[in-house]
């Protein structure tokens, strides 16, 4: 279009003003899959196979076929959950490390052809692919790389038939948004009857330059996950939780298979030559498969926020993982949190405060990209300023005093990240004052601060690796959520139950019945000495509202325990304490109950600290009566541990006992064991 001068133009109008040039890209900028992909931001995990049936973390790989056999599965069910939930895929384990395969694949036995669900005629893919499509899902495939079942692992030849699986997975059901590459490979296996320890180097075993092509021919709009790449990558951790500082960009090349210092570089690099975004897992209970016994573990609403604002409110999707059951239905209570989730992320963004409110810039480029681009639900539309102009400032003005509590901002990283420092400021009597300040924005970021009032805020961009091209600015008030309270016993006994506020009640049962407002105060601590269910509330007197119930089940207390060490340190592996741990001199930990009495398992909390070592792997359970005579009532292996130190529970055969040993027949890491908690189970 031609620009036309009128007379008036010196008075600051035009009348026809051409579009000004966009700014370059900052390299390196996403792909249009990836483009695609983060606009998803929430999708969901269905971790259902051989392991929900075997009750394991990891299966072996020596399960039967037979042993798989749902009563009551239902894929549609899952779909309409995660639709109600605000999802927008779910990915589904077709193969998990044990290598049963959820299709009837024609080149493994070790399938539910062989299975007695659906009289081995069914195809749990198929029902999953049509439910997702049926409730409008993207659906998405995780496949792991190792197989404890296959006599090949290891050989050239296993390489072939993980490459014929994908083939049939990648072919037979449609489109796939992602193809989910887990990172644990290689150790020890049935492998066909084998009982051994096997190991591959990960970095070229799987022939991935090759296995990569395969999908992309086969599924070029699919996304690839894996702990680096080469499309998304892992966070680093399995609390669904990514950094303050989260950068898309990645050294991939260096980094990929390897990943050496991975703390290093897990939260991404500011001058990384990929796009290689984060996606940030985590399951809904504690474990990854369906255990009963964690029925009353599900995340609490508290929780799952926390996880949604450091997730997708630091520059990364979120993938929730349902633990589906051995009917094959997600659990009522997983049902019952999720869709509190998704209420909740409703209430917290349902008006944005700065929709009508008026935007000025400390300078735009033109035409185009004016700050009024800044508030129209549109991400294409950005607002940015003229070339090296890096440092920039927004200033927002409601037309009246409000409160707010949360501040979104979105880059227009199709263009590359950039932003490496901004802060939000309000004015208070013709001076500005700091509220909130932070690092990187990427697709997205939310900051979070107390209750605060202004009629004028300010958005300052400090510092960018060039200048800022900002899709959204959007202002909300998030009503305040109410915390269950924390309930904890001493090694003696003594419970203690805590609410976040001083000024909440608390009302609380030990009968197993669920607590009521009004019903039985709670006013100071009491005594617990034996295994005993205690719940709790939290209730705001003011408005009447009522927080989740905690719930915590308690066993035998400790006060009269002693650890067989002459360690001094070795009462914090028993001091009710996860923060704090022990270190064994010889890889055994052992404690004298002071009494015998009828155990049916223990449990053990893996060290707890930033840099943590020594988790024990593979383990043994020995009990005795006297301390001499030693009987192994267990043993096994504490799968997934590394990237989920979680609680472990090891459950046997009800036996007496006084004295235990749990014995590390090997650690993650090669250290000597650490204990951060140790206990007994007796019902």
């Amino acid at each position: 279009m031609k620009k036309y001068v009128w007379p008036f133009l010196a008075l600051g109008l035009s009348y026809c003003q051409e579009k000004a040039v966009p700014p370059a890209p900052v390299l390196p900028v996403p792909h249009e899959r990836q483009i695609a992909w983060q606009e998803l931001q929430f999708y969901g995990f269905v971790h259902f196979n051989m392991n929900t049936f075997s009750d394991r973390e990891w299966g072996f790989g020596d399960e039967k076929p037979e042993q798989f056999n749902p009563t009551a599965l239902d894929a549609r069910q899952w779909a309409r959950v995660a639709k109600e939930a605000g999802m927008k895929g779910l990915i589904i384990t077709a193969k998990h490390h044990d290598g049963f395969v959820l299709w009837p694949s024609a080149y493994t036995e070790h399938s539910v052809k062989n299975s007695p669900w659906r009289d081995g005629k069914g195809d749990l893919i198929r029902e999953f692919v049509d439910a997702c499509r049926e409730y409008g899902l993207k659906v998405g495939i995780y496949y792991s790389p190792w197989d404890r079942n296959h006599p090949d692992y290891g050989k050239p030849e296993y390489v072939t038939y993980m490459k014929n699986q994908l083939t049939e997975l990648l072919t037979n059901y449609g489109e796939i948004y992602e193809v989910w590459f887990d990172g644990a490979n290689g150790g020890d296996g049935w492998y066909g009857g084998a009982n051994e320890e096997r190991k591959v180097d990960k970095r070229t075993y799987y022939d991935w330059p090759t296995m990569h092509a395969l999908v992309r021919e086969l599924q070029p709009n699919a996304m690839m996950f894996s702990d680096a790449g080469p499309d998304v990558r892992w966070v680093g951790n399995e609390h669904g939780f990514a950094y303050e500082t989260t950068w898309s960009n990645l050294m991939r090349d260096s980094t990929y298979a390897g990943m050496p210092d991975f703390d290093k570089w897990a939260s991404g690099q500011e001058n990384g030559t990929h796009w290689v975004p984060v996606e940030s897992d985590v399951s809904i209970r504690p474990g990854w498969y369906y255990h009963k016994y964690e029925d009353h573990k599900v995340r609490t609403l508290p929780d799952l926020m926390e996880i949604y604002y450091k997730s997708i409110g630091q520059n990364s999707s979120l993938l929730i993982n349902f633990p589906v059951d051995t009917r094959g239905l997600i659990h009522e209570k997983d049902e019952e949190a999720i869709l509190k989730m998704a209420a909740k992320v409703k209430e917290d963004f349902a008006v944005n405060l700065a929709k009508d409110a008026s935007f000025e810039a400390s300078e735009d480029r033109g035409k185009g990209y004016e700050p009024t681009n800044l508030n129209d639900g549109d991400f294409n539309t950005y607002w940015t300023t003229s070339d090296g102009q890096v440092q920039a400032s927004v200033e927002i003005d409601f037309g009246k005093e409000v409160s707010f509590n949360r501040l979104l901002l979105q880059e227009f990283v199709n263009l590359g990240q950039r932003v490496k420092s901004f802060s939000l400021e309000k004015e208070v009597n013709g001076s500005w004052e700091k509220v909130a300040e932070g690092t990187t924005i990427g697709y997205k970021r939310i900051l979070r601060f107390a209750d605060t009032q202004a009629q004028k805020i300010r958005v300052n961009f400090l510092d960018s690796k060039d200048i800022p091209v900002i899709s959204e600015i959007g202002v909300f008030s998030a009503p305040a959520l109410l915390f269950p309270p924390k309930i904890t016993r001493t090694p003696d006994g003594k419970v203690n139950i805590q609410a976040a506020e001083s000024d909440l009640e608390i009302f609380y049962t030990t009968d197993g019945s669920t607590p009521e407002k009004g019903k039985n105060a709670y006013s100071g601590e009491f005594d617990v000495v034996s295994a005993q269910t205690v719940q709790a509330i939290a209730v705001d007197p003011t408005t009447g509202n009522t927080s989740e119930i905690a719930l915590v089940e308690f066993d035998l207390p400790k006060v009269s325990w002693k650890v067989a060490s002459s360690d001094e340190k070795s009462v914090r592996a028993i001091d009710e304490n996860i923060h704090s741990y022990f270190t064994t001199e010889n890889n055994n930990f052992q404690v004298d109950l002071g009494n015998t009495s009828e155990l049916t398992g223990i449990s053990y909390y893996p060290m707890q600290a930033r840099y943590p070592s020594g988790f024990i792997a593979d383990y043994a359970v020995e009990v005795s009566e006297n301390g001499s005579s030693w009987k192994e009532v267990a043993r096994g292996e504490f799968s997934n541990i590394a990237a989920s130190p979680i609680e472990q529970y090891v459950r046997f055969e009800k036996v007496p006992a006084r004295y235990v040993r749990l014995k590390s027949l090997k650690t993650t890491d090669g250290n000597k064991a650490t204990v951060g908690e140790f206990g007994v189970i007796t019902r």
